[in-house]
This record gives C-alpha cells, sequence and structure tokens, in this order.
C-alpha cells in the first residue's frame, strides 16, 4: 500500500482555521488517575504545530468501550484533559459533551492557538441506556454533525486507522480537507519501510495464541520475508499439522489443514521451535522443559531454551525485523523468558532497521526497558497488525490526497 500521496499537516494551511484533531488518548486509568500518558506524548508534535501556526485546535478521542451509561462515569476524558495541559504547558478547555450547544459555542469561542478536547467519543455508542454504537459504526448523521464544527480535519490516531469510525471515516467524508498528523505519517513511513521496502535478510518473528489471527499476516509474509519465527501458542497447531504431540497445550483443531498448507507453502521459510517450556497447568509455577514432542498431561507455554538459540541465531545478521506476539505466557514470570530473548536480540541488532508491530509486544519491549533501541514501536496493534497484512485501512483511505 502507498499512502505517500494523502496530505499530511505539512500540505495544509491552518492559520485562523478551526482543525478538528483525532487523537489516540485511549491510556490507561486506575481510579481516575492516568497510569501511561504516552499516547498523549505521542500526540504533542501534531498539536504544538497546530499551536504554533495559528489553529483553532479541537482535539477528540475513545477511551476503552462504551457498553453502559454506568461505563460513562469512569471514562470520562476529563483526566486527560488536566494532564494534556500539564505537558502542553498551556490551558486545555475540557467540554464534557460530544454534541450541542455548550460544545458549539466554546468552539465558536476560541482563539487563534487556543485547544480544546471534548468528551469521550465513544459516549456516542450509548444512547439513554441503549447500545447504539453511532461512534464505532459510523453513522452517517454523527460524522456529519462533527464535521460541521471545524473547517479541516486531522487523523493523528493509528490506533483506530484500521476502523471506518465517525470520528476519522465518518468526518473526513464530510469535510472539504483533511491531512494526516505526524504521528500517523511516521506510522506509515516506518510500516512501509520495514514491510514493503525492507534491506535483506529480512525476518518475521510471529507469537500470540492463535493461528487464526495471523493467518493474513502470515499469507502476506510469506511473499516478502526471508524468514518467520513463530512461537507463542500458535506454535502447536503447527506442529500437530507436522504430526507432533503437543499434550494439553493451546490448539486450534479447525486450523491444522491451513498450517500443513502454510508449511508446505513456506519452503523452509516458517522456523518452528524445537522445545518448549512447558506446565502441567496454565500457571506461574517451575517449568518442565519439552522436545519436539510435549508429553501428555503438560502444555506448552513458551520457546526452550533450545529454541532461543536457534531463534538468536536465525536474527544474526537480519536487516530488517519485524516483530509481532509474545513467545509464550510473557506475564508469567517462569514463562518470560522467550519473549525476553527475541527482544534483546532484535533490540541488539546492528545496522538494522528493527519494528514492533504494536499490541503485547511492544508493551513488553517497553516494560523491559528496550524502546529506544528499536527503529520503530507502532502505536496501533490492530492496524499495524492489518497493515502487514496488506490490507487497506479505512482511517487513512479517507484522507485528502495531495
Amino acid at each position: 500500500m502507498n499512502y505517500n500521496q494523502k496530505k499530511t499537516l505539512n500540505d495544509i494551511k491552518v492559520n485562523g482555521k478551526t482543525v478538528l484533531v483525532r487523537v489516540d488518548f485511549n491510556v490507561p486509568l486506575k481510579d481516575g488517575v492516568i497510569t501511561d500518558d504516552n499516547r498523549i506524548q505521542a500526540a504533542l508534535p501534531t498539536i504544538k504545530h497546530l499551536v504554533k501556526n495559528g489553529a483553532k485546535i479541537v482535539l477528540f478521542s475513545h477511551l476503552s468501550r462504551i457498553k453502559s451509561e454506568e461505563d460513562k462515569a469512569t471514562k470520562s476524558l476529563a483526566p486527560v484533559a488536566k494532564r494534556l495541559a500539564e505537558v502542553l504547558e498551556q490551558t486545555v478547555k475540557f467540554v464534557p459533551q460530544t454534541r450541542g450547544i455548550e460544545l458549539e459555542t466554546a468552539i465558536k469561542s476560541l482563539q487563534a492557538g487556543e485547544v480544546l478536547l471534548f468528551e469521550n467519543t465513544r459516549f456516542e455508542d450509548v444512547k439513554d441506556g441503549e447500545v447504539v454504537k453511532a461512534e464505532s459504526k459510523n453513522a452517517p448523521e454523527l460524522g456529519k454533525y462533527w464535521a460541521s464544527l471545524g473547517d479541516v480535519f486531522v487523523n493523528d490516531a493509528f490506533g483506530t486507522a484500521h476502523r471506518a469510525h465517525a470520528s476519522n471515516v465518518g468526518i473526513s467524508e464530510n469535510i472539504e480537507e483533511s491531512a494526516l498528523g505526524f504521528l500517523v505519517q511516521s506510522e506509515i513511513e516506518m510500516l512501509g519501510k520495514g514491510i514493503d521496502t525492507p534491506e535483506r535478510p529480512f525476518v518475521a518473528i510471529l507469537g500470540g495464541a492463535k493461528v487464526s489471527d495471523k493467518i493474513g499476516v502470515i499469507d502476506h509474509l510469506l511473499t516478502k520475508v526471508d524468514k518467520i519465527l513463530v512461537g507463542g501458542g500458535m506454535t502447536y497447531t503447527f506442529m500437530k499439522a507436522l504430526g507432533h504431540e503437543i499434550g494439553s497445550s493451546l490448539l486450534e483443531e479447525d486450523k491444522v489443514e491451513l498450517a500443513k498448507t502454510y508449511l508446505e507453502k513456506a519452503n523452509g521459510k516458517i522456523i518452528l521451535p524445537v522445545d518448549s517450556a512447558c506446565a502441567s497447568t496454565f500457571a506461574d509455577v517451575e517449568p518442565t522443559f519439552c522436545g519436539l514432542d510435549v508429553p501428555a498431561g503438560l502444555m506448552g507455554l513458551d520457546i526452550g531454551p533450545k529454541t532461543i538459540e536457534l531463534f538468536q541465531k536465525e536474527l544474526a545478521g537480519a536487516k530488517t525485523v519485524v516483530w509481532n506476539g509474545p513467545m509464550g505466557v510473557s506475564e508469567f514470570e517462569n514463562f518470560k523468558a522467550g519473549t525476553v530473548a527475541v527482544c534483546e536480540s532484535a533490540a541488539k541488532l546492528e545496522n538494522a532497521f528493527t519494528l514492533i508491530g504494536g499490541g503485547d509486544s511492544a508493551a513488553a519491549a517497553i516494560k523491559l526497558g528496550f524502546r529506544d533501541d528499536f527503529s520503530w514501536i507502532s502505536t496501533g496493534g490492530g492496524a499495524s497488525l492489518q497493515y502487514m497484512e496488506g490490507k487497506a485501512l479505512p482511517g487513512i483511505e479517507a484522507i485528502s490526497n495531495k
């Protein structure tokens, strides 16, 4: 996919204009306190550019899923407005509404360089206690209404780029001019560099629980990579396809034939584990190490030491590495060794372009202190996964061309 023809912030004039900016402020909250403000920090370059260039800035975001009126009590963006004001070092006006006269008046009274954040866009998914999904199902009247509030639309929320929501596609389709924010622009450039124009050898590392979650990725990447290293729960569906015993390990019985097909198609490109760290129950206990076969009564919960060695050897000398999905149950202290080792090996590669496709892998790398050792860590797990599948991203498709 080539999104280089899409307008970016540098292609539009914003002075004196009301600029609607879809950001991704879907931050973790505990008792109303933000526990990680990375997503707020990631939006700052776009917001500061608009402030500096005299725009009237209207920010909006979702926060979690809203399934009931009760959810609204704990999922307001009010704490985000407070934190944003601190890191932006200027006043951020918060409007606790998603539509109506209070919001419209506040937007009309904005001066150049001022910033306003309005309430969680997904509050529109529940009306009077009824689940209507106006935002997440892109209700035409909602996208049209939000578009009427400004002159220009900027999409800087990569985390929702794979969805057609009222707050991205709905607005884009109803406004004269739209552009990508700096964060989304960087995401597209980096994913393109890693997946579409990789320097070789190109090695992909795929983990996670299910083959079904990664079918599209495997399919697409097999045409591009030199090797795919497979770990995580999805390993055992492949091992079953090869006729190995897998004990009580995670298995997608209906995907065994598909796994066989991929192994044949791969022609040696798919590298599977040669041993596993196992346990008799899904619990953080001392591991038992098994070879290619997992005996009855045991389940594989991580790649084993021989596989770690094998994967390190396969990664040595790689010039492009794309990683998506943990190698085991990395939240268990006894079963995180595989994920840690793969993370360290990729992070320490010299003169290589290393990319993490968001989600659990990104969380693991950041937690382990390797944030600055990767070329790029995506902010959107679902969107980067869809990009890896070679599928279009509706939130970006809808943006104006240059």
